[in-house]
């Protein structure tokens, strides 16, 4: 919401329209059939107007269940399967389970901000992990950040904002140390379907114990272009979606009804369509890598699904030149001081160095304007 206001009441050339990088969220519509299965339901089915399920539809928390479990090589069963409104109200509903005031939650750097901002309200302490230029965080160093008020860890992967992608190892050693010291490991998928590798991106589900440690939480909106419809998941053990479901009683009372209809037909029918959106996402990643290369004072510290995570050579904070590049290059891009802390506040000149380039919305022609703007910028 603070970069909007950067444009705000701002025109831009028609020879040189802005191009906006700063949020990641798909801008056309629904496939015409997800959109009209979704239009048949409101016309011809009245209890899609009427209050739901607060865990969700059954039948999208079966279809889930039986997608994840082929996919991922492991056990789900139904009611470890819950529906929120959005994958936010899936961190924040989990998290709700398990601190509180007072606790500690590990958040590798940078961060996601929501996941941030969430806990600062909640008054949980968010204890960041540093990284270093691969954006990967180092499951030694979280050990030695546990306490006994650590209640979980948080990873994303694909990650927001960086665009990095954990190896399967990595999952597995922050798995393993996070059922050693009895916490739970939550794990964001938003970007799972635009994961760069062939098949399951982990083996977590394999263990017949998951649900004792694992938290796992994806969304809808990117892989059926669902964004306004709010529709996310949450996979966990029955007992804490029982804890889950009373939070989302008290806050939603149940996740909208014709987007989880939407997400229902979208998942029995559209895998051929979601393959060629990943296969687009992966052709407009190799372009920003490609295309980055002629920019040898820049450097690109992450790509992938829809982020591009890169380093200023510029000797001003990153919100600031953000702010310049609005007006000098017509670029709306996200600050690295939005994902981590700053120098003075205890962080490593990381935030103030990064940009987050969100480009999913960019086709690969955009991609290339971009970095002929960025060549122009002044230092």
């Amino acid at each position: 919401m603070e970069a909007r206001r950067w444009i705000a009441g701002k025109r831009f050339p028609a020879d040189r329209p802005l191009i906006n990088l700063s949020q990641a969220a798909p801008v056309e519509p629904p496939p015409k059939g997800l959109v009209h299965a979704m239009a048949e339901a409101m016309i011809s089915d009245p209890a899609s107007h009427l209050y739901g399920p607060v865990l969700g539809l059954g039948a999208l928390r079966e279809e889930l269940a039986m997608q994840w479990s082929a996919g991922y090589g492991g056990r789900i069963h139904p009611d470890q399967v819950a529906i929120t409104a959005g994958c936010n109200q899936a961190f924040t509903a989990a998290m709700s389970t398990l601190a509180g005031a007072g606790d500690e939650v590990i958040l590798p750097l940078p961060f996601y901000f929501n996941h941030k901002m969430w806990l600062d309200m909640e008054g949980v302490r968010a204890v960041t992990l540093p990284t270093g230029d691969d954006l990967l965080p180092d499951p030694a160093q979280a050990a030695a950040l546990i306490t006994p008020r650590t209640r979980a860890i948080v990873l994303i992967s694909p990650n927001n904002p960086a665009g990095v992608e954990y190896p399967p190892t990595l999952l597995r050693a922050f798995y393993d140390l996070a059922r050693r010291h009895k916490l739970a490991l939550i794990l964001d998928e938003t970007y799972r379907d635009f994961h760069s590798g062939d098949g399951a991106p982990h083996d977590l589900f394999a263990d017949p114990d998951w649900d004792t440690t694992l938290i796992h939480l994806y969304s809808f909106s990117k892989a059926y272009r669902l964004t306004g419809h709010r529709v996310g998941a949450i996979m966990a053990a029955a007992a804490r979606l029982a804890e889950v479901e009373k939070f989302l009683d008290t806050v939603a009372i149940c996740p909208p009804q014709i987007g989880q209809i939407g997400a229902l037909w979208g998942m029995r029918n559209l895998g051929p369509w979601l393959a060629d959106e990943r296969a687009e996402i992966l052709a407009r990643r190799a372009t920003i890598t490609r295309a980055f290369a002629r920019l040898p004072d820049w450097r690109l510290l992450g790509c992938g699904a829809y982020f591009a995570y890169v380093q200023h050579p510029f000797g001003i904070a990153s919100d600031v030149l953000a702010q310049r590049m609005v007006d000098e290059a017509g670029l709306l891009v996200l600050p690295g001081t939005m994902f981590g802390p700053r120098r003075a506040a205890g962080g490593t000149g990381q935030a103030e160095a990064s940009l987050r380039i969100a480009f999913a919305n960019a086709d690969q022609a955009g991609l290339e304007e971009v970095v002929d703007r960025l060549t122009g910028l002044d230092p």
